[in-house]
């Protein structure tokens, strides 16, 4: 019987991954571990997903404390996408909190439990917002908590792999912008906008967002695994995105395709955009209302994360998803989010 942990289970990666390694018969058991089980406030496709296979197994638990629990199977494989990582949303020493201990925790826990193999999801972040391509020998130049944090995550994994490097595997994924059925994200709020005609470009129509629908993510996850197992290497670090990198002019032609409708956005300048939402956030944060309108996210829109897939193209990886088939796939499997 093989078995896998994933930290941080109940989230939007996390669910897929545990849905993933199930459908394809990787593995037969998988426990998810997290500090809550999924509510009625979450998304009901994602409840679907994990409630429907009696193979997968509910723990509850906080990374960010020493681990007690163990499993009575031994575990063959261990997934850390426990993270704090919504920006806005966060103070900025929750990010470190949850990522740093979070990573010192689940690695302690893998040289207790005596596994061997262990996948950890960082982030585009620590490259830090830049008009140029980057690629996995770039650079890393994070501006915020979150990049940071996620940076030192991955020394405290590589940390782990070099106490035993001759056994071990440690595959670490820099991801994009991860979209798909019940993620709630940007891109989730960019199709809404879209459809309901309230998106309008700022002279970001060429404007690069790395992403990665989140089954591909899922299927490049094992794929690397397997393939260092197989080649007798010990160590992956890989950006996870389409190729290239859609556009923010990509991503709205996609939607309006898969819609079978015809769109006009209009543009509008980024300084009077900006604001706008920086008047409607000043009303609405003492209310506590939330709204897509935020001054950060409207930022977020017109900085370019050129991010290349370097190593799957060097290792001739093979893409599974368009970014229109996987609008198509998304529609197709949850129609109420479109």
């Amino acid at each position: 019987m093989k078995v896998a942990v994933i930290f941080g289970g109940n989230g939007f990666i996390g669910s897929f991954f545990a849905k993933h390694l199930v459908e394809e018969k990787k593995f037969s058991k998988v426990y998810i571990f997290d500090c809550e089980s999924l509510s009625s406030k979450d998304s009901s496709f994602r409840r679907a997903l994990l409630h429907s296979p009696r193979s997968i197994t509910q723990v509850i638990g906080d990374v960010r404390s020493s681990i007690d629990w163990r499993p009575k199977e031994h575990v063959n494989l261990i997934a850390n996408f426990a993270a704090v990582h919504r920006e806005p949303g966060h103070e900025g020493y929750e990010y470190y909190e949850t990522n740093l201990r979070g990573a010192e925790n689940v690695c302690a826990w893998a040289e207790k439990v005596g596994c061997n193999n262990l996948i950890f999801t960082s982030s585009i972040a620590p490259y830090g917002p830049s008009e140029s391509p980057k690629d996995e020998e770039s650079l890393p130049v994070p501006i915020s908590a979150y990049g940071c944090s996620k940076l030192v995550a991955e020394e405290i994994h590589q940390k782990w792999l070099a106490a035993d490097a001759d056994n071990r595997h440690l595959v670490i994924v820099r991801p994009g912008v991860v979209f798909g059925p019940g993620e709630g994200g940007n891109v989730s709020r960019l199709i809404k906008a879209v459809l309901n005609r309230y998106f309008f470009y700022m002279g970001n129509q060429d404007t690069r967002k790395a992403g990665t629908y989140v089954k591909e993510l899922c299927a490049a996850i094992s794929w690397v695994l397997e393939r260092q197992i197989a080649e007798g290497e010990n160590f992956s670090l890989f950006n996870m995105s389409m190729n290239p990198g859609p556009s923010i002019k990509d991503y709205v032609a996609a939607v309006a395709s898969v819609s079978n409708m015809k769109v006009w956005v209009p543009t509008v300048p980024y300084g009077l955009l900006l604001m706008i939402a920086y008047g409607i956030d000043t009303f609405a944060r003492p209310f506590g209302i939330k709204h897509p309108f935020s001054p950060v996210r409207i930022r977020k829109l017109v900085r370019s994360n050129n991010i290349e897939p370097r190593f799957l193209m060097d290792n001739g990886y093979e893409y599974r998803y368009s970014l229109e088939s996987a609008f198509a796939d998304w529609r197709k499997e949850c129609p109420e989010e479109w």
